[in-house]
């Protein structure tokens, strides 16, 4: 084992701090630098051509000389060598700043490049221990396989533990691997970990199949991420909302998180049943992931009509947004929508209207049967058209049906359509 050393008592203070300079000082140290030499006979004449006192200048003197940015002379006119206290100086010599600089923090430098040091090898050494127990991992659960055959369910304590298994699972992994991951966007460091394990996977011909939610089309990583993955034979489906975290490989084994901050490790054979039962009906319900305009046209309308179920619930703007993964900002831009479109003044009055015109139900419909055509229904907030006004000749030949509901509705479309032209859909 190696010893944690703390910091070295005898050495310099890297945070002690450095003398202040005030506009007098800054003021004689120009004058001194114009003419090169400060003695005490000079003292009162540059106090005289700064327009400063003779106290103000002594106090500048001695800032200076704190800073290293002064130099004292003695009568032999050579610096100052060990303790020369007991006799005064004769002048004072400037200094460059770079040149204090370096007498003056020099030897903090060197302090603080130690501790910097010091630390890295304190965190060498605490990661080769991390993963020297990591490695154990797989031999305890192995071992628990063993020793319960009918299933278990094992806790990982943090991320690292996290990694090391999934890493080692994954490279065992024969048939396929499910996901699920909940969030409008994925750290780019997290993908950029996450690509090249998932193509090797995909080439060894492995399926993989990941359900994210809506917002992740309009983050530029991860709609990427998700494009360089579906080239590679990926398939990924998209939700307003999906479960937290889930990973289920070969249907042996699945990964859930735990409120620690490590993860489950699901090996009940009930259980499992379970979570694929659940994974496969959201994999049902979900819509193939696009980029396109009108992929991104039906995604938002999908997303407004999840967050008008939410609102019918009384959910709040914050709680809408964190479960459907988008921003606060985008949500109450997508809630004063609705609100505009149904005509109503408050969350609740269109809560009551999404009711009454049966736009509350689940935002992905089963498709309707073969002999069923769907009633046409206003883009702006999906409501029920109005028929068109009979006329007294008859049909017009060439007539238009009516394309809103409202004339509020068409006003707020054609609003948004500009805003999405100039802004870009989010």
């Amino acid at each position: 084992m190696h010893p944690v050393t703390g910091p070295d008592p005898t050495a310099p203070d890297p945070t002690a701090d450095v003398p202040a300079l005030d506009s007098a000082a800054v003021t004689l140290y120009r004058w001194t630098v114009v003419h090169e030499r400060l003695t005490p006979a000079t003292l009162a004449q540059a106090a005289s051509e700064t327009d400063l006192s003779l106290p103000e200048c002594e106090a500048a003197v001695r800032q200076l000389t704190g800073a290293c940015l002064f130099q004292e002379l003695f009568p032999d006119g050579r610096p100052a060598e060990g303790d020369r206290t007991d006799t005064p100086p004769t002048a004072w010599q400037p200094v460059s700043p770079q040149a204090a600089t370096a007498q003056l923090l020099s030897a903090r430098d060197t302090a603080l490049r130690a501790r910097e040091e010091a630390l890295r090898e304190q965190r060498r050494i605490v990661q080769q221990q991390r993963d020297g127990l990591a490695a154990l991992v797989p031999v305890y659960l192995q071992a628990r396989q063993h020793a319960f055959p009918q299933g278990t369910i094992d806790r990982l304590p943090d991320k690292f533990a996290v990694r090391s298994l999934l890493a080692d699972v994954i490279d065992s992994c024969r048939s396929e691997v499910l996901v699920s991951k909940h969030g409008g966007s994925f750290p780019p460091a997290a993908l950029r970990e996450a690509l090249p394990r998932d193509l090797a996977l995909l080439d060894r011909g492995v399926r993989m199949r990941s359900l994210y939610q809506h917002a992740t089309r309009f983050d530029q990583p991860t709609r990427v991420h998700a494009e360089q993955l579906i080239e590679a034979g990926a398939e990924i489906r998209t939700l307003p909302e999906v479960l937290p975290q889930l990973i289920i490989v070969d249907g042996s084994l699945a990964l859930l998180p735990a409120s620690s901050g490590g993860a489950l490790i699901i090996r009940e054979p009930d259980l499992l049943s379970y979570l694929l039962t659940v994974f496969e009906r959201d994999w049902e319900n979900a819509a193939p992931f696009a980029s396109g305009p009108q992929a991104a046209h039906d995604v938002t309308k999908t997303m407004k009509q999840s967050i008008l179920v939410l609102l019918a619930k009384g959910l709040k703007d914050e709680s809408i947004a964190r479960r459907l993964g988008i921003s606060l900002r985008t949500c109450r831009r997508h809630v004063s929508d609705l609100l505009d479109g149904l005509g109503a003044h408050s969350r609740f009055q269109a809560g009551v209207v999404a009711e009454r015109l049966g736009l509350t139900s689940h935002p992905v419909p089963d498709a309707p049967a073969p002999d069923e055509e769907p009633g046409p229904a206003c883009p702006a907030c999906g409501g029920p058209l109005p028929a068109p006004a009979p006329s007294p000749d008859g049909p017009r030949p060439g007539g238009r049906p009516p394309r809103y509901c409202s004339p509020r509705c068409r006003s707020r479309a054609y609003r948004t359509r500009q805003r999405e032209r100039a802004d870009g859909v989010t």
